[in-house]
C-alpha cells in the first residue's frame, strides 16, 4: 500500500464528517440510522445521497448549490473520499458528510423514508454482472426501503449499455415513473439543467474524448 493511501486513511480518521463503521457495526445497524438529521446535521433539511461518490465532487457541488439541504457521499474507497472530506472541512461545509461502507449495507445505514434523493454518478457499469449494477432491481428494492414515496433517483453515466439497461430493462419493464432521459446530455437542443453544471474529473475526461454523457431520473413505482 502506497504512503499516500496510508496518509489519507490516517487523515480520514480525524475528519469529523467522515464516518467509517465496521462491517459488524453496519450489520447491527449504525447508530445514526434514522437520526441523520437530528443527531448529525442538527436540522430537518432534505437528505440527499451520492452513491459510489469517489472523490465526492458531485456531493460537494450539490452541497455548494443547495446549502439548505444535507448531502452524504457513500463509497468504500477511503483514499478517494479523502479529497471530498478535505475540501468540505477546509471550506467549513456543515451540510456534507461521507460514509465509508458498502452500498449493499444501505438499508442498515438509513431508516424508512429518511432519504429524499439518490444520485448515482458514473458508477461501475458491471458489464458481466447485472445484479451488481447500482440500478439493478435488487438495489432498487433497497432504495425503496429508505426513500420517501416521491423520492427521486438520478443516474449519470458515459456507458450506453448501463443507460439502456436502466431505461428499458428496469424503469420501463418494472413500471417506474420516468422523469427525464437523454442519451446526449450536452446536446445543444437540451434546455439548461443543473445536472449539466457539475462535472466530475471522469466526466470531463470522457467529454474531452468525445464521449456522450447519458442522464436519466425517475421515481419508483408505488406499491
Amino acid at each position: 500500500m502506497g504512503k499516500n493511501k496510508l496518509a489519507r486513511f490516517a487523515a480520514n480518521e480525524l475528519f469529523s464528517n467522515m464516518l467509517q463503521p465496521s462491517t459488524e457495526e453496519c450489520k447491527r445497524g449504525i447508530d445514526l440510522k434514522g437520526k441523520w438529521r437530528s443527531n448529525f446535521f442538527q436540522n430537518e433539511h432534505s437528505l440527499i445521497l451520492e452513491l459510489g461518490c469517489g472523490k465526492g465532487e458531485y456531493t460537494l457541488g450539490l452541497a455548494q448549490r443547495h446549502p439548505m439541504c444535507n448531502f452524504i457521499g457513500m463509497d468504500i474507497k477511503g483514499a478517494r473520499m479523502w479529497h471530498g472530506c478535505k475540501i468540505s472541512n477546509e471550506e467549513k461545509m456543515t451540510n456534507v458528510a461521507f460514509l465509508r461502507t458498502r452500498i449493499q449495507f444501505i438499508t442498515l445505514c438509513y431508516a424508512q423514508n429518511e432519504v429524499d434523493e439518490i444520485w448515482i454518478t458514473f458508477p461501475d457499469p458491471q458489464p458481466k454482472k447485472e445484479n451488481k449494477r447500482l440500478t439493478s432491481s435488487w438495489f432498487l428494492q433497497q432504495y425503496r426501503q429508505i426513500l420517501k414515496p416521491e423520492g427521486i433517483i438520478h443516474l449519470k453515466t458515459d456507458d450506453i449499455d448501463l443507460y439502456e439497461y436502466t431505461l428499458h430493462a428496469v424503469i420501463e419493464a418494472e413500471g417506474h415513473h420516468l422523469l427525464m432521459a437523454t442519451a446526449d446530455l450536452y446536446n445543444p437542443n437540451n434546455s439548461h439543467l443543473e445536472v449539466m453544471d457539475i462535472q466530475t474529473f471522469y466526466e470531463q475526461k470522457w467529454l474531452s474524448q468525445g464521449k456522450k454523457i447519458k442522464y436519466l431520473s425517475f421515481q419508483l413505482k408505488k406499491i
